[in-house]
């Protein structure tokens, strides 16, 4: 009788191992170099010394995801994104269906230092993407950022797995203020899920300029990670959209009371002076319907995990909620919202 396979962590962390010593020199990574970093429905990341090895989501469209990768491997964003290891041009490798991508490891941010969060950083990286014009002969295979796609899933997970919570009914209120069909809004290169989780610090050789071969794990940083510059991670979910949807997320927060009004005004002050595209001299004209949906995603995946582990609802949860109940509660006719 065959044996049962191994878990993808198990066998995403053999092809890391084999990525990092290709020499087949034997491993002297320390043990707090090597691990699995994430292992979610949407992406299994593991890290071996200098680099991490990702298997993407289960579904993913190989040619959107080889327009993806194509697309952060293009030295018009080498300033932007971590560039990947893995070529573009080569067969994409796969595990379980799920194809797979190289990356050096960059240090992310610290969650346990939240003043030192590089939201002015974030900002000015964001903006360089969204003034960034698709590059030649990219434009055409470019799919759609997924930001406004992801919002009506987690509203479906929501549905699926807690249409009997108590604070579902207001969760769908507030969606129903989001409209189905926004008018039509401009077409730049979008990240698509942007937080403060997709940003780390490149500490490679050339910081201005996507490697193409994967280093040994035991070769030294060209430079360290306090003065290494920060790149934006996650190519999942870019694409061509709106750029308002790449600033809902803290726009939501500051308008849920979650980000300090100092630190939303910091944010979008370097956005602004950085000549970012996605926002007038009134922002939330741009910004009202993305954040209402982002605030209504964050609550739908609140309560759809928070009923999956059979536990209450977090402070920072219940604050989410509250918000849709004020989305919901003070619609206006045109459909904007007081609390935005």
């Amino acid at each position: 009788m065959d044996s049962a396979p191994q878990p993808l962590p198990v066998r995403l962390a053999a092809l890391a191992h084999a990525a990092a010593h290709r020499s087949a020199a034997p491993c002297r990574c320390a043990e707090g170099l090597v691990g699995v970093l994430a292992d979610r429905d949407d992406g299994t990341v593991v890290r071996h010394g200098r680099l991490v090895v990702k298997a993407h989501a289960p579904g993913t469209d190989p040619e959107e995801h080889r327009a993806r990768l194509a697309l952060v491997a293009h030295p018009d964003v080498a300033g932007v994104f971590l560039p990947p290891l893995t070529s573009p041009a080569a067969p994409p490798a796969e595990l379980d269906r799920r194809p797979v991508t190289v990356w050096p490891y960059g240090p992310p941010v610290d969650p346990a230092d939240p003043d030192a969060a590089p939201w002015e950083e974030a900002a000015r990286l964001l903006a360089l993407l969204h003034r960034t014009p698709p590059p030649p002969g990219q434009a055409a295979r470019l799919p759609g950022m997924r930001a406004p796609v992801k919002a009506a899933l987690a509203v479906e997970r929501m549905r699926r797995t807690a249409p009997g919570h108590p604070a579902a009914a207001t969760v769908l209120a507030a969606w129903r203020s989001v409209p189905a069909h926004p008018a039509p809004g401009p077409r730049l290169l979008c990240h698509g899920d942007f937080h403060l989780g997709q940003l780390v610090r490149d500490t490679g050789p050339s910081a201005a300029s996507p490697a193409t071969t994967s280093p040994s794990a035991s070769s030294p940083a060209a430079t360290s990670p306090a003065a290494a510059p920060w790149r934006l991670i996650d190519m999942d979910d870019l694409g061509l959209g709106d750029p308002a949807w790449d600033l809902a997320r803290p726009a939501a927060w500051f308008a849920a009371g979650i980000l300090p009004p100092e630190i939303w005004s910091r944010f979008l002050g370097a956005y602004q002076e950085a000549g970012g595209p996605a926002v007038g001299a009134d922002p939330w004209v741009q910004l009202d319907v993305p954040a209402r949906a982002l605030t209504v995603q964050t609550a739908a995946l609140a309560l759809a995990k928070s009923s999956a582990a059979g536990r209450p609802l977090d402070e920072v949860e219940d604050v989410m909620i509250d918000t849709c109940a004020r989305i919901a509660g003070h619609r206006t006719d045109s459909g904007a919202t007081a609390s935005t």
